[in-house]
């Protein structure tokens, strides 16, 4: 078998891997111990991202025609590719939170929903809140009046009840 046949099936594989994906985020894990590394897949796994090492040349043909193609430029050196399919932001809120213990890992760029991120652009990300936890504060803020309101109609009833 000639080399491209065989790595023909890793691209493929990394194709399946971004295809669909909310996010795509591009990662140097070059120092990492075995335990942090462990402990990053843990996390990630737990968010339901996806965390793979391949070589620089098959992500390459892999992105090639695709919205994640600009991270082309950014493939140099150990990367590995971080990719959620689900919330956009995930990957860099959970590697840049994970970075704060481990100082070998560091983002290198992303594409969220389509546009390119450089690593200072991917780390303004990872401080954006998980869907969740906008939902639940925009929640909050319109069940604030409607409380207030309803305590203050309350209070009026009582000081009718009372006269």
């Amino acid at each position: 078998m000639a080399k491209v046949e065989l790595k023909a099936p890793i691209v493929e594989e990394i194709k399946a891997t971004i295809d669909g994906a909310a996010s795509v985020v591009l990662v140097d894990y070059l120092g990492l111990t075995v335990e942090q590394d462990t402990n990053l897949r843990r996390a990630l796994r737990k968010e339901e991202i996806t965390y793979k090492v391949y070589k620089n040349t098959l992500i390459k043909r892999a992105i090639e025609g695709t919205e994640f193609e600009s991270l082309s430029k950014d493939l140099e050196g150990p990367t590995a590719i971080v990719v959620s399919k689900n919330d956009a932001t995930a990957p860099a809120r959970v590697i840049a939170e994970f970075a704060k213990t481990a100082d070998k890992l560091n983002l290198k760029s992303g594409v969220v929903e389509g546009t390119y991120y450089d690593a200072k652009g991917i780390e303004v990300i990872a401080q954006i809140p998980s869907r969740e936890t906008l939902l639940s504060r925009l929640l909050g803020s319109l069940q604030s009046p409607i409380a207030n309101l309803a305590r203050v109609i309350n209070q009026v009833a009582e000081q009718k009840a009372e006269a």
